[in-house]
């Protein structure tokens, strides 16, 4: 493939990512959000620059929301139910599957959301 084909795939594949119609959550190993996409935003309701000052414990509806990203982090993926908590206080309900990726060296954490049927 190249270079230009590599970087139309990239940039194709961001703008699906972003416009997903699920929610992206990507992590760092601190748990702090370092990405989001728009229906991450949607769902949650927070603005996107809000969201980048949180972190995994700030939007789980669990308290043992830390424990299950370390659970995550030791079998490389987590998939299930969770319960999350909006801006607004609601609490939503939402199928997920987290796992661990590597970008430029650095280890990310990328959960994707949905509402349950």
């Amino acid at each position: 493939m190249s270079s230009s084909e590599r970087l139309v795939q990239s940039v194709l594949l961001g703008e699906a990512v972003e416009h997903a119609p699920v929610a992206i959550l990507v992590a760092d190993d601190e748990m702090r959000y370092v990405a989001a996409n728009a229906t991450a935003t949607d769902l949650l309701g927070y603005t996107r620059e809000e969201l980048l000052h949180l972190r995994v414990p700030d939007i789980a509806g669990s308290p043992e929301a830390e424990d299950e990203f370390e659970a995550m982090i030791a079998a490389g993926e987590l998939v299930g139910r969770t319960t999350v908590v909006c801006k607004d206080g609601t609490r939503r309900s939402l199928r997920h599957r987290s796992s661990e990726t590597d970008i430029a060296g650095l280890t990310y954490y990328v959960s994707v959301l949905w509402p349950e049927p």
